[in-house]
């Protein structure tokens, strides 16, 4: 494998701007001027024709102020670029959606706010990317109901939807009902609270939330910003109070969105038979997945490629977006992320323990995910 600075230098950045037409003598009036401005006239005339007549129709912008990246944390906006650009490379090789990175120079949230509202005449979409909690779901919540066009928070509901796609198959493998199950979710940033959220929605009843200070219960004092209060009463029906270890006593489900090496094989042993860890933390998990087994794990799942049942967003968002641009939805839905996850499980014919999800690079993912969005309500 070439060496990741190699090649960016050789390459100067993964992606590239190319006309749809080879540029002529002949064809020069009709592409720009003259003739671009009869085009100009009528998208002025009605603004609806922008998803028509000019590249609006097919592109989304990659945004991000870089103050949560990867597993990286506040790298700020050119440390956010690479990581946007391959973002963009995912989205054209398996959705067919152009994507822009754009990194900002700021976060302050009334200034994304904004700055992305200013550029909505330019694109069809929006996909927030690598932006810290709280502040990811104020800007979120704002530019979904002041635009006109779809918006998301990949870190949120790209992994939410494919967390769901795997719990759906790994439930079945050990045959478990997501009514019955008890769910630990370690980590209650972006993606812990966007996967409690659609966990619930499925029907989920027992989730208990964990974060630096332990499990989140109403009456916590303390370490409880707006977020954490609407997840303390919506999760723990029991009110439990406690560390993760505490959380864990016969436990059916770990998700990790949180820390590495958090957990080891002794915290495993104490969750229910056949339990399922999802150790999601990103290079290094909250627990690896051999020490895991060992401590009883019948299914573990990790973000990483070089173990079974990756856990990737890129199974995700290509088809969110091809989908809700093909069918021009103003907004994705949680009934569109419910239908997203349940399409994505149903490309794993037949699940076993090592196979619960599809292959992060299925080329199938994309059309299912966006045939959703064809669906009528």
């Amino acid at each position: 494998m070439e060496d990741p600075i190699e090649l960016s230098k050789r390459l100067g950045g993964k992606i590239e701007i190319k006309s749809k037409q080879k540029l002529t003598k002949d064809n020069l009036a009709v592409l720009y001027t003259p003739g671009v401005a009869r085009v100009s006239l009528a998208v002025a005339k009605n603004k609806k024709l922008s998803f028509e007549y000019t590249m609006r129709k097919n592109t989304v912008a990659v945004i991000s102020d870089g103050s949560a990246v990867l597993g990286l944390g506040n790298i700020g906006p050119e440390g956010a670029l690479p990581v946007m650009e391959g973002k963009a490379l995912l989205f054209k090789e398996l959705g067919g959606v152009d994507a822009i990175p754009i990194v900002l120079a700021t976060q302050d949230t009334e200034e994304i706010i904004k700055i992305v509202k200013a550029l909505e005449p330019t694109f069809g979409g929006i996909n927030l990317e690598d932006i810290s909690a709280p502040r990811c779901f104020e800007i979120e919540e704002r530019l979904k109901a002041e635009l006109d066009i779809p918006v998301m928070h990949d870190d949120q509901h790209g992994t939410a939807i494919v967390v769901l796609a795997g719990i759906i198959n790994a439930i079945s493998v050990v045959k478990k009902n997501i009514k019955d199950v008890k769910i630990v979710v370690s980590g209650s940033g972006a993606a812990g609270v966007a996967i409690t959220k659609l966990l619930l929605l499925y029907g989920a009843k027992n989730v208990l939330v964990v974060d630096s200070t332990g499990i989140i219960f109403k009456e916590r004092a303390g370490g409880l910003n707006e977020s954490k209060m609407e997840i303390a009463k919506i999760t723990n029906p029991k009110n439990m109070s406690g560390a993760l270890n505490d959380a864990l006593v016969g436990a059916d489900i770990f998700i990790g969105v949180s820390a590495p090496n958090l957990i080891t094989h002794h915290e495993v042993s104490l969750m229910s038979r056949d339990a399922i860890v999802f150790a999601m933390s990103n290079p290094v998990p909250e627990i690896m997945p051999e020490e895991a087994r060992r401590g009883g794990a019948e299914i573990v799942a990790t973000g990483r490629s070089d173990y079974p049942n990756q856990i990737n967003n890129v199974l995700a968002f290509p088809g969110i977006f091809r989908g809700a641009l093909d069918n021009r939805v103003r907004k994705i839905t949680d009934k569109h992320k419910l239908e997203a996850a349940k399409a994505l499980a149903s490309l794993v014919k037949n699940p076993t323990r090592d196979k619960i999800i599809p292959e992060a690079l299925n080329r199938q993912a994309a059309k299912v995910v966006a045939a959703v969005f064809a669906k009528k309500a």
